[in-house]
Formats: C-alpha cells, sequence, structure tokens
C-alpha cells in the first residue's frame, strides 16, 4: 500500500485483500442490526485480526451522543475481548454512495494496532471502496510513544 487513499471498485479491492468479501458480508449482516433511531445512519464493520478471524460491528446511539459507539470501535473491541492482540485491516460499511470514512475517534482506536493497519470504506448502495492505511488517514497520530515520552 502506498501512503494515499485509494479509490477502488470491489472486485480491485478484493484483489488486494482476499478477505474483503468475507469481511464485507459480515460487516453488512452488522449494518442490519445497527441501532440508528437518531442519525438514522446504519454503519457495519468488521475487523480481520491476526489470527484471521473476522470480528463484525455495528453502531449503536443513544440519546445521550457521548455514550453512542460507533461500528469500527464496536468491531474492535469484540475482537480485544475474543483475545485478539493484532489487527490487519478493518472494514466499515456506510449506506451512501460515496463511501464515508471512520471518524477520527475510531482512527485513534485503530492507531493502538499500529500505522500498517489496512482500512477499507465501502458503500452498501454502491461498488465503490477506499483503501489506505491507518498511518495515511492518521498521520502523526497520538500514541504510547507519546506518553513514554512525557514520562522521561
Amino acid at each position: 500500500m502506498t501512503g494515499e487513499i485509494e479509490r477502488l471498485d470491489r472486485t480491485a479491492a478484493a484483489s488486494r485483500l482476499a478477505e474483503l468479501p468475507a469481511m464485507l458480508d459480515a460487516a453488512r449482516r452488522a449494518q442490519a442490526n445497527a441501532r440508528a433511531p437518531y442519525s438514522r445512519f446504519s454503519v457495519g464493520a468488521a475487523v480481520l485480526a491476526g489470527s484471521g478471524a473476522i470480528y463484525p460491528g455495528c453502531n449503536v446511539e443513544s440519546a445521550s451522543y457521548g455514550a453512542t459507539i460507533c461500528a469500527e470501535r464496536s468491531a474492535l473491541v469484540g475482537a480485544v475481548a475474543a483475545g485478539e492482540t493484532t489487527v490487519r485491516a478493518v472494514v466499515v460499511v456506510t449506506p451512501t454512495p460515496e463511501p464515508s470514512t471512520p471518524c477520527g475517534i475510531c482512527r485513534q482506536l485503530m492507531a493502538e494496532f499500529g500505522p500498517d493497519v489496512i482500512v477499507l470504506a465501502a458503500s452498501s448502495v454502491s461498488d465503490v471502496v477506499l483503501m489506505a492505511t491507518l498511518g495515511a488517514l492518521l498521520p502523526l497520530s497520538f500514541g504510547a510513544a507519546n506518553l513514554d515520552e512525557a514520562a522521561r
């Protein structure tokens, strides 16, 4: 992967990440379970862990907006709860013709797993996929190294 965001169709993206069809299937099934009564923006996600297992997630909204959890973080939490310690890729599926990329909070949590995590944003209503590394989506991220520097 380059340090750029690439716009691909699903076939081209799947040729770059063989697990993408299974991840998209898991993310779309999770998207159908999203709880989005306020935004009406149902999102699904799937995490490809280092073990090869795929973990789905969906957004769950709350009237207290700060308590809302995004699909990507939901999937990441599920992977960690299952004992996973590494993440290879994250896919997020949104109901927009042009895919929506993960929000800043989701990107920050993904940063815990390294800048080489592959992030794919896909549409559930078109064939468009955006593909990038987390490092391209969140350059100069805050992380453990920043905390270590402060402790010195």
